[in-house]
């Protein structure tokens, strides 16, 4: 029978993502109506092992649930990657009594908490905080939808700029391995093309794309860039490029950066935090650990760790489908 659990940790890691902190309320309120202990660690697993921790309660949580970013903090910690790291950070968390974790953040957080319960036989549940939505196990990642309307209200904003002075932008957005922020806002903010990693467009066909965008009495355009795309090096590699194949063009870069990452999660990502907290809590009560907590199919499933970190989401072909319809 599995230790009775009576003090649950919570940590965020990796890059921050909107939805983040109520998760954490969801995770310290369920605990409290379980009369449970629950212990913030601050700066993820950097913060464990130098034993960062104070103890939440329901009140310690108010007035977090529509702000950005995590008020934990987070950081990255090498010491960590190390046996002797991951020593330290045991005997911190026990020595205040800690029985098991949730771990909020990627790939990268599921990776280490895998290798400290393998090690260590600690209990942890993972909550996917990421707004890349890269996560196999799950159709939606906190923080993901928040992203997607702050890249469509600045694409909205770029495209009056461009309509303006008859131009043709490239907005970059984040996506390094996958193309869902990109392909989702392009056909959302109505870009002329999409470029993302999982379909290699090629330089001929954007540049036809975009003489057939000009032929058809179009004044400016609007491509949407993931940063993962293969076609050029980076996003000023292709301006230079269509500049010199296409001179009628005036052509601007616009990378959004950092700011995805920011501002109030919606109401989408808040509902989704809530939902995932109360699940990791509940499951770690029942015994379970070594899972991810994931939506599918509106749904709040668990998924093996290892199969999240090792599966690949895939981009939604349908979506991909009607992009290319409506880029006609």
């Amino acid at each position: 029978m599995s230790k009775k659990i009576k003090k649950i940790g919570v940590m965020t890691s990796g890059g921050d993502a909107p939805g983040m902190n109520a998760a954490i309320r969801s995770v310290v309120r369920t605990c409290a109506f379980h009369e449970i202990e629950c212990v913030g660690i601050y700066r993820g697993y950097e913060g464990m092992i130098e034993g960062d921790f104070k103890i939440l309660n329901a009140r310690s949580v108010n007035h977090i649930i529509n702000k950005g970013g995590t008020f934990l903090k987070s950081a990255r910690s090498k010491e960590f990657r190390t046996k002797e790291g991951r020593q330290k950070a045991c005997l911190q968390i026990k020595s205040v009594g800690i029985d098991a974790l949730v771990l909020i953040g990627g790939d990268g957080t599921f990776t280490g908490g895998m290798i400290f319960n393998n090690e260590f036989n600690f209990p942890i549940i993972g909550i996917p905080g990421t707004i890349d939505n890269d996560i196999f196990g799950t159709n939606f990642t906190l923080g993901y939808d928040t992203a997607l309307n702050t890249v469509v209200e600045a694409i909205d904003k770029i495209r009056d700029t461009a309509s303006s002075h008859k131009r043709l932008f490239f907005v970059e957005v984040m996506g390094r391995d996958v193309g869902h922020i990109a392909l989702n806002a392009g056909v959302g903010a109505g870009a002329e093309e999409i470029l993302i990693p999982e379909e290699d467009l090629g330089l001929d066909r954007l540049l036809e794309s975009l003489r057939r965008s000009k032929d058809s009495g179009k004044s400016s355009s609007l491509v949407v860039v993931a940063e993962g795309d293969k076609i050029g090096k980076n996003v000023f590699e292709l301006k230079d490029y269509v500049e010199q194949n296409l001179p009628d063009y005036e052509v601007r870069v616009s990378v959004l950066g950092h700011m995805q990452r920011g501002g109030s999660p919606s109401c989408f990502d808040r509902v989704l935090a809530s939902r995932m907290g109360v699940k990791a809590v509940e499951s770690l009560l029942e015994g379970k650990s070594n899972y991810m907590v994931g939506i599918l199919d509106n749904k709040i499933e668990l998924t093996p760790l290892e199969k999240a970190i090792k599966g690949k989401s895939k981009i939604d072909l349908e979506l991909l489908r009607v992009s290319d319809i409506m880029t006609t």
